[in-house]
């Protein structure tokens, strides 16, 4: 009877290591929802994701293991775990007895290897079939997997209470701490709760269970303080739902001490100018040498739905005003139609039906492209739309990325004043472009994302001299930042909105491209929504907490230096390419009022108007102090004020002239 039960048990093996060795190669960890834990670049956690079934469960490499866990796991669960082929015959035996024989306390005599089975395939093992099922599936897997893979498996689903699955989500939740950096104790008493999960897991901060069994296993030894899922960050909730998820840990390019500084100063702002109607703000801050984003706001507050706050502004379509207008300086400026000193003309004009205005409601006649382009001058801005071909304007913004679902003529030349919304992420895109040179890159949001291959736009001469020209004395700093503002220049343009919706400043310094916008989710529009009054002061309250956080260098000067820009009079140009023939003399010719003539305003007010007479072609647009009078083709009479001016005027062929006057009182 004996050999016959021996012989019974042999073939039973024979069959069971046969089944496992002809069975079809089985699954280990596939279709099993995993979780994403975002960090920065520096390693800080950002955000644990749930996994689709709503648990927390990261995958397991051994070599992100703590050897403290391991060594403290295979004591508590499986001892002969290196030696067995997925069952081990004594400790079945033994569970077997205890629990059916002697009617005692239920005994485990799993493996990790069933163990695994168990937790992937749900089996319900207290059954004599549920128990065969376990035994030859985990023969299965010891047959085809090696020991680190089906060891990795069971730290990825080791149930560690409530929904929390696997070492490493353990680890980062109750110890804030990824699994490699465990420390003794912690290995020791995180291998504790696989055991009696539901019991032990210090869900709510404590667990007595959890707590006798440290002292169980570390006698006289403190209690570790843990944290619970309550605890675990939400930080830039906006730049992290940008990023796909990934099973595993996903390295971030954002620096989460950069953000958290941004974030305070752009909540105080916000706060400070609440009585303004100034409720909401976005920013996205680049590192132009590697195109990574180190920091992203979406809105002042994610939240509040006063402001639908979780709307993220940054991937918003809003109209940037003239945020993009340095772009086509640069167009212009590799096409060979200005360089910085070409004058180009502010006149009322009309291109077909269309008659920009200027958003102050004024125009202010010739001014040098320089001028123009800081000053944020529609008409000439227009005319260079109009004027840039291969590319033109509509096919630049699509070559850097804008999204522009209608055809160019839909947005015909008001492609120059914001006619075409676009989204910050657009924007912060192309001030890095041009900083970078003239060579287009994806935004970087993680450090192993695969980046598409750079384009190059523009010509490094025109892509740095366009941002040169944005150069000029910064806004007045106040202590303690008065030194450093001074120290470091900065590139910058704002743009307002057509209807007041939008205010938008954006600027390059040191190593950085800055984005800022302020205004209102919902896009109704408030007088205060200008770009120099709304978004530039915040611009620069941002500007100057980098400033303070690390010091920045110039880097625009030091290219410029390295490619083929020549100063001529005083101006670099692009040789070979800039239109630096002298300029033909003006025809015009002003015949009153006379230079050196003194006009006397009289106090009784019986003043006469002065006659603003020229010679030149077509009609006369007049100017006194940037201010149009308006346009004659005969003399237009200006009543004088008291002072000093300066009358221009400006003919149809683009030809200009100046004069000073003085108006003196008179009793």
């Amino acid at each position: 009877m004996r050999h016959s039960l021996a012989l019974l048990a042999l073939c039973c093996a024979l069959a069971a290591a046969a089944h496992a060795l002809l069975a079809p190669r089985p699954p280990l960890l596939d279709n099993v929802p995993l979780s994403t834990a975002y960090t920065d670049r520096h390693g800080t956690p950002l955000r644990l994701a749930l996994a689709d079934d709503d648990g927390y469960r990261l995958p397991a490499r051994l070599e992100n293991i703590s050897p403290h866990l391991i060594r403290a796991t295979l004591a508590q669960e499986d001892r002969h775990f290196a030696w067995h082929p997925g069952v081990n015959p004594a400790s079945l035996l033994r569970g077997a007895w205890e629990t059916y024989v002697r009617r005692s306390r239920p005994v485990g005599g799993s493996t990790i290897t069933m163990q695994v089975v168990r937790l992937r395939d749900g089996l319900n093992t207290r059954t004599l079939h549920g128990k065969m099922q376990q035994i030859l599936r985990a023969l299965a897997l010891e047959a085809h997997y090696t020991k680190d893979q089906i060891l990795e498996a069971y730290f990825t689903l080791a149930p560690y209470g409530g929904n929390i699955y696997g070492a490493e989500a353990a680890a980062r939740i109750y110890f804030r701490t990824p699994a490699r950096d465990l420390t003794p104790a912690q290995a020791q008493a995180l291998a504790l709760i696989p055991q009696n999960p539901t019991a032990r897991a210090p869900l709510g901060g404590g667990s007595p269970a959890w707590e006798a069994a440290q002292r169980r296993v570390a006698p006289g030894a403190p209690l570790l303080p843990v944290y619970t899922r309550v605890d675990l960050p939400f930080a830039a909730p906006h730049f992290v739902g940008s990023v796909p998820p990934a099973p595993g840990v996903v390295r971030t390019t954002l620096d989460l001490p950069t953000q958290a500084a941004l974030e305070r100063v752009l909540h105080t702002y916000i706060q400070a100018h609440a009585g303004r109607g100034l409720d909401n703000a976005a920013a996205i801050l680049v590192h132009v040498p590697t195109a990574e984003v180190r920091a992203l706001i979406g809105a002042a507050d994610f939240a509040d739905p006063a402001i639908a706050g979780q709307v993220d502004i940054t991937r918003a379509r809003r109209s940037p005003g003239s945020a993009l207008k340095p772009a086509l300086y640069a167009l212009a400026l590799d096409q060979g139609l200005i360089h910085p000193a070409t004058l180009l003309a502010d006149t009322p004009t009309a291109f077909a039906a269309y008659r920009p205005a200027n958003y102050d409601g004024r125009f202010i006649g010739p001014l040098p492209a320089r001028e123009a382009l800081v000053l944020s001058r529609n008409v000439p801005a227009i005319d260079l739309a109009g004027r840039v071909r291969r590319p033109d304007f509509y096919t630049f913004l699509q070559h850097a990325g804008a999204a522009l679902p209608q055809p160019a003529r839909h947005y015909g030349l008001t492609l120059a004043v914001g006619g075409a919304e676009v989204d910050m992420r657009t924007v912060a895109r192309v001030y890095t472009m041009l900083a970078a040179g003239g060579v287009l890159r994806e935004l970087r949001l993680t450090q192993d994302s695969d980046q598409a291959a750079p384009k190059r736009l523009l010509s490094p001469e025109a892509a740095l001299l366009a941002l040169q020209m944005l150069e000029r004395p910064r806004p007045d700093a106040p202590p303690p930042f008065a030194a450093t503002a001074a120290r470091l220049p900065v590139y910058w343009k704002t743009g307002t909105s057509s209807g007041f919706r939008d205010a938008w400043a954006a600027g390059v310094f040191g190593p950085y491209a800055l984005v800022v916008w302020v205004g209102h989710a919902d896009g109704r529009r408030n007088p205060a929504l200008l770009g120099p009054e709304a978004a530039e002061p915040l611009f620069f309250a941002l500007v100057r907490v980098l400033e303070a956080r690390a010091r920045l260098e110039d880097a625009l000067h030091p290219a410029m230096a390295a490619t083929r820009l020549a100063l001529v009079a005083g101006d670099w140009v692009l040789p070979g390419i800039s239109p630096i023939a002298p300029p033909r003399a003006p025809a015009l010719e002003i015949l009153s009022p006379r230079p050196g003539v003194t006009y006397v305003w009289r106090a009784s007010g019986t003043t006469g108007p002065v006659p603003l007479e020229a010679r030149g072609r077509g009609p006369i647009t007049w100017f006194v102090d940037n201010r149009c009078l308006g346009a004659a083709h005969g003399p237009l009479f200006w009543p004088p004020e008291p002072g000093r001016h300066v009358v221009r005027a400006v003919d149809a062929s683009g030809g200009g002239a100046a004069q000073a006057v003085t108006v003196t009182i008179a009793p």
